[in-house]
């Protein structure tokens, strides 16, 4: 089951949840703000939306994930993230090496600062596996206990991230200059560039990595609210017939639909080859494509915004505060990003590198990797060229974010991905807290989980990069 977080919430904001949404699936109208007991999943293994046997095979089977877990786990265990990445062995290194360096080795940052950033950043979409990891970590690194009350009783230093946090997490194209200028002349609690870096990398480090954990469905290491078996969710993100379907973890079988749709998603990713080789779009079309492409991501369903229940709430400030779609109907909005105007291998890339040595070079690692892995292969087809559909799926996610490539045709996102991939990767992208089996379910029927985990792994760095360009583009513009 994939839980927005626990503890009770206050009756107060029960009372303010008196708002009704339609459920997406079966139409019904369910009250938020309910509590309801469910059985376990099925799975007690490190996803809620993979059957263990298939992580368990992954990892059995590969040495070099128990060494890369010696050498570079902060915790020392082999956790539920570990374990699903472990599907893809070559990027967990990128991942495992570049966390490592962030959270443990020289930099300008203290290491309690570092993990309680961390929990800053899980707390903005209620990732409480990231938050109890974290909260751990912050003690065993000599975090003050009393900072964990919440954000009254850290330094004003620390609370002065806030607003980069909340701007990063769910609006990273309203970030100024003006907001790190706020940062590093405050007097006393001033940060230093190299400081305002390393805290930048780490909050949109896991912004993202709580949407690789709710994407993909990731189990708690321990669970305070399982008793007798019987476990209590908060149900204001859930309709009844989600918590059916997540209780059921083979529920998504193989129909002539779903071999269908792959045949014809090979057939598109085979004509749009073909097309691209005969005539290129001019840049107009191209520019009006992205446009069209960017306004209809507003058709994917979203919901108002939810309350934070009380075990999270102590770690986040305006937590009314969410993402709004970049280009919404009727409204003035900011320019669009042109990604060559500013670019994270000509631009962010050295600036990053020169205030936080090396991080820049793990990132970079870390970005081409995801985007340049493939196995050739497409659920039982081998020998398939994929690099259309990793574009596709990396480049959606900077349109949701205003960001514009110029040499690239966002027709092919048309083209590939269907409607409810959209909304997988928007609710994982945007809302991670949101995410249900059945949305998991709901696309690529055909594909195998290893796959499904490739897509989560290519939407967390998507949208890291994303945040990090709009962060140090800002920061570049404080310096000239």
């Amino acid at each position: 089951m994939n839980r927005l977080g626990s503890g009770p919430v206050g009756s107060a904001a029960a009372a303010a949840a008196g708002q009704y949404r339609v459920c997406g699936n079966c139409r019904k109208v369910p009250k938020q703000e309910k509590r309801v007991q469910v059985s376990p999943p099925l799975t007690r293994g490190p996803s809620a939306f993979i059957p263990e046997n298939e992580v368990m095979q992954a990892n059995g089977l590969d040495e070099r994930t128990n060494l890369l877990v010696e050498e570079y786990s902060t915790s020392g265990r082999l956790d539920n993230i570990t374990q699903v990445m472990s599907i893809h062995t070559q990027y967990l290194e990128s991942f495992l090496r570049s966390q490592f360096y962030m959270l443990r080795m020289d930099g300008p940052l203290p290491l309690p600062y570092r993990h309680y950033i961390a929990i800053m950043a899980a707390a903005r979409h209620q990732c409480s596996y990231l938050i109890n990891m974290h909260v751990d970590e912050f003690l065993k690194t000599g975090g003050i206990a009393e900072w964990l009350n919440g954000l009254e009783y850290i330094p004003q230093r620390l609370k002065n991230l806030n607003e980069i946090n909340k701007l990063l997490a769910h609006r990273p194209w309203l970030i100024t200059k003006e907001h790190i200028q706020k940062l590093v002349k405050t007097g006393e609690n001033n940060w230093s560039l190299p400081e305002l870096v390393h805290a930048v990398v780490l909050l949109a480090h896991y912004h993202a990595l709580a949407s690789f954990v709710f994407g993909s469905g990731i189990n708690p290491e321990r669970d305070p609210d399982t008793s007798n078996g019987v476990r209590l969710i908060a149900v204001n993100n859930f309709c009844v017939c989600d918590l059916a379907n997540d209780n059921n973890i083979e529920n998504a079988s193989l129909t002539s639909n779903s071999l269908s749709e792959l045949e014809a998603l090979m057939e598109r990713m085979k004509r749009l080859q073909e097309d691209k080789e005969d005539e290129e779009a001019s840049q107009e079309e191209m520019a009006t494509r992205f446009e069209k492409e960017k306004k209809e991501s507003l058709l994917v369903i979203t919901f108002d915004d939810e309350i934070v229940s009380t075990d999270v709430s102590r770690y986040v400030e305006d937590p009314g505060f969410g993402y709004k779609d970049f280009a919404r109907r009727g409204e003035d909005h900011l320019p669009t990003f042109r990604a060559q105007d500013y670019t994270w291998e000509n631009h962010g890339f050295s600036l990053v590198n020169r205030l936080y040595s090396d991080i820049g070079h793990l990132l970079d690692e870390k970005f081409r990797m995801v985007y340049n892995l493939t196995y050739n292969t497409m659920a039982t087809h081998e020998d398939v060229d994929t690099t259309t559909l990793r574009r596709a799926l990396f480049n959606y996610v900077h349109c949701m974010y205003g960001i514009r490539y110029d040499d690239y045709d966002y027709g092919e996102v048309n083209q590939l991905l269907e409607r409810s991939l959209k909304v997988y990767i928007k609710t994982v992208t945007c809302y991670p807290e949101r995410t249900t089996k059945r949305m998991y379910d709901s696309y690529w029927r055909q594909f195998k989980h290893s796959e499904k985990v490739h897509v989560n792994l290519l939407l967390m760095e998507a949208r890291m990069q994303a945040e990090l360009l709009y962060a140090l583009r800002a920061i570049t513009r404080h310096l000239t």
